[in-house]
Parts: C-alpha cells; sequence; structure tokens
C-alpha cells in the first residue's frame, strides 16, 4: 500500500477535528497548538452546510502551519442512541435521507477535489446480510454513487470500521469491487460495536487500510449494548499487537487520535500522542491490559 514518508513518529500523528468540538477553525487553530499536534483530520460536512462559520477552514488551518490529511463526511439522521437505533439510521442506507446525503458528499466531494484532500471517511451504515432486503440494494447504489463521485475528485472514499465483522467487511468489499473504496481502520469501534477482536480484525483488513483512528474501548457486559469508549491505552485494545501488526504490513500512513466521550478530551488526547510515540519509537510502553 503506498504510503507517505514521515521523518518521525510525532509527524505521522493527527487529531479528528471534531473531538476538540471546535466552534470555529481559529478555536481549532488554538486548540491544536496547544496539544503540539501540527496534523488533523476535518469534519467537513460544516464547511457545506454552515460555510459562513466554516468556509474558509482548510486556508485558516493551512496559514496556521497544521495540515488537513483527511476529512470526514457526517450523514445526516444518524440516531447513535443505542444499537438498534443506529442500525436503522446509520450511514446512506435509508432512503429518506439521501438526497440531501447526496447534496452534502457532493459539496465535501468539491473542496477534497479543489484542495487536494486525497482521503475522506465516513460510517456507510449496516450491511444488511439479507440480500433481498431493500436496504442492501440501497447501500450498494448509494455507495458506489459516492465511490464514483470522489474518484472523481481525486479522493479515496474509506469506510470506518465497526459494524461488520472483518469478514463481512471484506465480502461486502468484494461484492462491490469499486477501486475507490478503502477502510479506515478504528480498534475501539470493534469493541463498541461488538463485532470482534481488533486485532484478529486489522490482520485481515489490513492490506485495504489507508487511514488508522487511535481509540481505545471496553467491551459491554449486555450482549446488543454499547461498550464504553475510554482513554487510549486504558481499554482492551491491545496497543502492542496493533502496532506490530501495521508495521508488519509496511503502514507508514497517518494515525489519527478520536476522542468522541470523557470530561477532558485535550488531556486525554495528549495521553494518546504519547501512547502513540512510545510505540513507534520502541520504548516501553505502558500495558493497556492489567
Amino acid at each position: 500500500m503506498p504510503e507517505p514518508s514521515h521523518s518521525g513518529p510525532a509527524d505521522r500523528i493527527g487529531v479528528c477535528s471534531w473531538s476538540l468540538k471546535p466552534t470555529r477553525p481559529t478555536e481549532l487553530v488554538h486548540m491544536l497548538h496547544s496539544l503540539s499536534i501540527n496534523r488533523v483530520q476535518l469534519s467537513m460536512s460544516p464547511m457545506v452546510q454552515d460555510p459562513g462559520a466554516w468556509g474558509g477552514a482548510i486556508d485558516e488551518l493551512r496559514t496556521a502551519g497544521i495540515e488537513v490529511v483527511s476529512g470526514m463526511f457526517m450523514p445526516v439522521g444518524e440516531d447513535y442512541s443505542t444499537l438498534d437505533t443506529i442500525r436503522l439510521t446509520g450511514g446512506v442506507v435509508p432512503d429518506e435521507h439521501w438526497d440531501k446525503n447526496l447534496t452534502i458528499a457532493t459539496g465535501v466531494a468539491g473542496i477534497a477535489g479543489r484542495e487536494g484532500i486525497n482521503k475522506v471517511t465516513f460510517h456507510a451504515g449496516f450491511v444488511p446480510h439479507d440480500k433481498t432486503d431493500p436496504g442492501h440494494k440501497n447501500l450498494i447504489s448509494h455507495l458506489t454513487t459516492l465511490a464514483d463521485l470522489f474518484a472523481d475528485a481525486d479522493c479515496k472514499l474509506l469506510l470506518e470500521t465497526g459494524q461488520e465483522t472483518a469478514d463481512e467487511l471484506l465480502a461486502f468489499l468484494d461484492s462491490i469491487n469499486h477501486p475507490n473504496l478503502g477502510i479506515n481502520f478504528d480498534p475501539a469501534n470493534m469493541i463498541l460495536y461488538g463485532k470482534g477482536d481488533p486485532i484478529n480484525a486489522i490482520r485481515k483488513l489490513v492490506g485495504r487500510v489507508q487511514s488508522v483512528h487511535i481509540k481505545d474501548a471496553i467491551a459491554a457486559t449486555t450482549p446488543g449494548q454499547w461498550g464504553a469508549e475510554v482513554p487510549a491505552g486504558h481499554g482492551q485494545v491491545d496497543w502492542g499487537r496493533f502496532f506490530e501488526v501495521l508495521a508488519d504490513a509496511g503502514y507508514q500512513g497517518d494515525l489519527v487520535i478520536e476522542r468522541e466521550a470523557g470530561e477532558d478530551r485535550p488531556g486525554d488526547i495528549a495521553l494518546a500522542r504519547g501512547l502513540i510515540i512510545q510505540h513507534l519509537s520502541g520504548k516501553d510502553a505502558p500495558s493497556s491490559h492489567p
């Protein structure tokens, strides 16, 4: 897998902009500088939906010395209250919001093309396993349309992991067989959704992985419920083995910290940054397991 070269571990580290919950680009710049991180995965939907506040975000970030390493497109209408609600509303499976989602995605792809952003990630939604389910046909049709749209912008469209097991995701990607679709691997999502061990999953998927989220979680004790997101290094992801799999596969790409819970997100992001540097530097890192 072709990946950019970097001069050191810190040069591969980025942060998801939405993890910091900024209200405007200048606030995001300040937060990133305070964390000594100059790379970001930018939520791009606000650039389309709220151009007055976010239309100039990329210029502001670059002027401040911050590299936009990838984008993120967030479909409308998603309800993450429970696993059941997100299964019904997630991604671009439902027809109800397809027209609006296509409009936003078209705007995001246009910006990505103009600004030279070559990767955008998103949650496509749960794959209906019954091929006679109308949702199965919808997802294939919608996803093919989006993959073509981003291909025209010279931008890879990367699917977030979590909703399916590794085997199910591979089978689905093989069935679509679209060259512009890849994977953004999130180890915590495998745990949060109860879709298998993240180490076994990354081993199976790594050949298609083009971006990685650094996030940790603890599995639910009751089947069918959400797991709990926790600071990186405090959950059930075996980070030593995780980074070994990436290294063995020759992955030298982005390592983007995502934190979507907790009362001290900057502190948790700083902790994750330290964990990445320790592992990539070959130093003894604190174990994520008791």
